[in-house]
């Protein structure tokens, strides 16, 4: 069956080791958007962060797609939802408790801000900040609204830090959350229900489309799950082992347009 949706991740995939959008990659995917093919950018940043290269791309219409916060969310790029999986205000006060008895710094994404409840807040709480477009909040526990919409809650310090406390996370909570390293700075934590595999999925149904018909492309481990899910999943040549152990093709790396030629070799007529 011919390629009818592309699934890109963006950091370390769409976008080149200057974290920037090649000129063969906007042309590879306007030509698949020429040919009819939907091309979704899956990202783990809200659409603030996402919306910046979907209008590089020339991808607009309430009949285009985007998934945002690691498949939390899934909504038309003029920002219509058609899929929510958020946490709520108790998954909130559990994760930042944990947080505290781990010695880590916290945040959570909501549609408009980010907020957290560090004091000092973290140098890599304000580099997401500026990656996705989005103020920080500083509000202690008690001061967070209740009704505080919390698309996903992130783990967020060094390297180092982030692989100390990655397996102290106790059991109960991957039973009870979807949690994935996204970067090594980065654990994210969100709805059981939320992941890039299963927003797609939904998205799929939505549009009549079968696994065979989508190719999806990425690099960390917040991608494995559309990389499975995928009639063809391709794994960047920069990605982690993981990933490309459970691709069914390797393209190059982001620094040499991985994108672009998978793309081309596997999608375009």
């Amino acid at each position: 069956m011919s390629i009818k949706l592309i699934a890109i991740d963006i950091d370390g995939t769409l976008l080149n080791e200057k974290n920037e959008l090649a000129p063969a990659t906007i042309d590879a995917v306007k030509a698949a958007t020429a040919q009819g093919i939907k091309v979704v950018l899956c990202s783990g940043r809200p659409l603030t962060g996402v919306a910046p290269y979907i209008q590089k791309l020339g991808i607009s219409g309430d009949d285009q797609y985007t998934v945002t916060y690691n498949g939390a969310v899934a909504q038309t790029v003029s920002g219509k939802i058609l899929i929510n999986h958020a946490l709520s205000f108790n998954d909130y006060i559990d994760l930042e408790a944990l947080s505290r008895k781990l010695q880590v710094s916290f945040q959570i994404e909501t549609p408009d801000y980010i907020y957290t409840a560090n004091k000092n807040i973290n140098p890599y709480t304000i580099f997401e900040s500026n990656l996705v477009k989005m103020l920080i909040r500083y509000r202690e526990v008690g001061e967070m609204p209740r009704d505080v919409t919390v698309s996903k809650a992130m783990f967020v310090d060094t390297p180092e830090n982030i692989d100390r406390i990655k397996p102290l996370i106790p059991q109960d909570f991957h039973d009870k959350y979807y949690v994935v390293q996204s970067t090594p700075f980065f654990i994210e934590v969100m709805n059981k229900e939320a992941s890039k595999g299963n927003a797609l999925r939904g998205l799929a149904a939505e549009l009549g489309l079968e696994p065979a018909e989508i190719m999806t492309l990425g690099d960390q481990g917040n991608d494995l799950t559309m990389i499975e899910y995928a009639g063809l999943g391709v794994a960047m040549g920069n990605a982690i082992d993981e990933v490309k152990q459970a691709a069914d093709a390797i393209t190059l790396t982001n620094a040499e347009d991985g994108v672009a030629a998978a793309i081309r070799k596997y999608a375009l007529k």
